[in-house]
């Protein structure tokens, strides 16, 4: 499939299997997106149920958003990009490319100014509309490895 290098690829998304432009499930997870990807704290915590299962732990919404501001201060224009996307009932299965420039300290690492890319898969579960249940890999090893 050829894609449109034009648009931005959190909008130019690939076609999925039954699932319109206007599924609910999609729409609110561009929503979502949007939100982390302006790194707005209060408006992603919104989306959590609470307490919200990460990899299996039940944690507090402000917990999960607090594991952020480490890798956006490291990375001020940290910057999820969709990559693949996919619904099987209430479980959404999502491929990102993430991306940053490393302008703030990062786990001890002063600033480098340099640019990093890396992966991340997430399976999240909805549950009543919100996500319940999340399960997330990313690849924290690369970005470290980038910066150093």
């Amino acid at each position: 499939m050829e894609r449109d290098l034009k648009q931005p690829m959190a909008i130019q998304q690939v076609p999925l299997a039954g699932l319109s432009a206007k599924d609910p499930r999609r729409v609110q997870y561009e929503s979502y997106i949007k939100y982390c990807n302006a790194h707005d704290f209060k408006a992603m915590e919104t989306f959590y149920t609470s307490p919200i299962n990460i990899n299996d732990e039940p944690w507090a919404p402000f917990e999960v958003t607090a594991q952020f501001r480490p890798l956006v201060e490291g990375f001020p224009d940290w910057h999820w990009e969709i990559r693949h996307f996919g619904v099987d009932g209430d479980y959404l299965h999502l491929h990102f490319k993430v991306t940053g420039t490393h302008l703030g300290t990062f786990q001890g690492i002063e600033p480098t100014g340099r640019r990093v890319i890396a992966t991340q898969f997430t399976l999240y579960h909805l549950v009543d509309g919100k996500y319940a249940n999340v399960w997330d890999l990313t690849d924290i090893n690369s970005v470290i490895k980038q910066i150093q």
